[in-house]
């Protein structure tokens, strides 16, 4: 494995009555909150109602900004900035899932920033110092609640781009399985696709003597793929909510990619992809990451094969490594498909037109790829596998 620095200053409070249990002891420090969230769905689903009602016994002032997107604005984190600056906040908290955190990390970050935030994104200018952030965590799928990352779009310059700091980890997350019971099938979906696509990201790596990371990234991957169609038909049961929850938490805080580099090159075209047609982002990676598996393979087929027998169960009797390998691959799509995640771009009214168009903003930064480098000529040949 490579030599590394593991960092993670995270307090995760998980379980059944989790917001009553810890939120005003996490905000104790804290007298002006600035609370963030989506569209409306925590106001209906009860959650809205049970943060106000701590933060209002605690005689917190609250600061509110709503409407996040699930592909969160620069635009949006410039208005909670600016929210921040006149209100004085002394934290901002993130009620909702993965789009609503990494909308509230570039705010605090942001907030502490004379100029656009997008600056922070594009590294145009450093983050020095952030507002603390405090999550309450709606939605198993991206890892934000446990990471430093953060992804924000751009409407105006059609650009999707990945950012992050030390300082934008989350001070504390609040993690009640319960406030999950009520997200819809599509979304349930389309976090266990981001679950495992990360998983995956991590697992295709280059370093050697990784057994630790890769068994556990395989645990993952096959407590996933257990899990998942139960709790399509399950949605309140409990048990099968909080494991994927932690499963979301555990697949991007850092654990899976301890002294490896993964690769991130399904993630940086589907930027590409959503940055023009606004699509949900685990949609896409359900459609391009098994055309870039695909395309990929001959990097290393006994990495690939190796997943396919110890995830998928394949029987490699009487194969080589590169049919093993393409086995997994089907192997892979197939379930997702069965899950009712997208297969082609075509799902979303995507064509060929645009394929040009999205090629220039995947290859922003030149080639890409810690695994498989890609160059543009790659990207458009997955993009037309995946029409």
């Amino acid at each position: 494995m490579n030599d590394f620095t593991f960092y993670n200053p995270t307090k995760l409070q998980f379980g059944k009555q989790a917001v009553a249990n810890h939120l005003a002891t996490s905000l104790k420090p804290y007298q002006t909150i600035l609370v963030v969230y989506g569209g409306g769905s925590i106001k209906r689903n009860g959650v809205y109602g049970d943060v106000m009602a701590v933060l209002q016994a605690e005689q917190k002032t609250i600061v509110e900004l709503a409407g996040v997107d699930p592909n969160p604005r620069v635009t949006t984190a410039n208005e909670g900035a600016a929210l921040c600056k006149a209100h004085n906040v002394d934290i901002v908290l993130a009620v909702g899932g993965g789009s609503v955190i990494d909308c509230a990390k570039l705010i605090a970050a942001a907030a502490k920033y004379d100029g656009d935030a997008w600056d922070l994104v594009t590294r145009k200018a450093p983050v020095n110092e952030a507002l603390p952030i405090g999550v309450v965590l709606t939605l198993a799928a991206t890892g934000s609640e446990m990471n430093s990352g953060s992804v924000i779009t751009n409407p105006i310059t059609k650009e999707k781009l990945s950012w992050g700091s030390p300082l934008t980890f989350p001070k504390f997350s609040i993690m009640d399985p319960s406030y999950t019971f009520t997200v819809p099938t599509n979304h349930t979906v389309y976090g266990i696709v981001d679950i495992m696509s990360h998983t995956f990201e991590q697992y295709f790596n280059n370093a050697t003597n990784t057994p630790i990371t890769d068994q556990m990234a395989e645990g993952l991957l096959r407590t996933m793929i257990e899990v998942a169609p139960k709790v399509v038909k399950d949605p309140t049961n409990y048990e099968l909510r909080e494991t994927i929850l932690l499963g979301g938490t555990i697949g991007l805080n850092g654990f899976l990619a301890i002294g490896s580099r993964g690769d991130w090159g399904s993630h940086n075209i589907e930027h590409a992809v959503s940055a023009l047609h606004d699509i949900p982002h685990a949609g896409g990676l359900a459609i391009l990451f098994p055309q870039w598996m695909r395309h990929v393979i001959m990097t290393n087929p006994e990495r690939f094969a190796q997943i396919a027998t110890r995830v998928w169960q394949v029987n490699p009797s009487n194969k080589t490594p590169l049919q093993v390998a393409e086995e997994g691959i089907d192997c892979l799509a197939n379930f997702w498909t069965s899950l009712g995640a997208p297969s082609r771009l075509s799902d979303y009214a995507i064509d060929d037109s645009t394929f040009e168009q999205i090629a220039d903003h995947a290859m922003l930064n030149g080639p890409f790829g810690n695994f498989a480098k890609l160059e543009r000529d790659d990207v458009l040949q997955i993009l037309h596998a995946s029409r």
